[in-house]
């Protein structure tokens, strides 16, 4: 249960984060997209 409970903030934060990554004006579906293929971009998503 602790690892399902630990998952879950993980995703929470995940979101919360591409959420708040304002240089693309596009979705966050299309962010994450974004995020898998550009390693560049997901460093920008994650030094937030």
């Amino acid at each position: 249960m602790r690892a399902a409970n630990a998952l879950i903030l993980l995703c929470h934060i995940a979101l919360n984060l591409l959420k708040e990554e304002r240089t693309a004006k596009v979705g966050v579906k299309a962010k994450r997209l974004k995020a898998s293929w550009d390693d560049d971009y997901l460093l920008k998503v994650l030094a937030q």
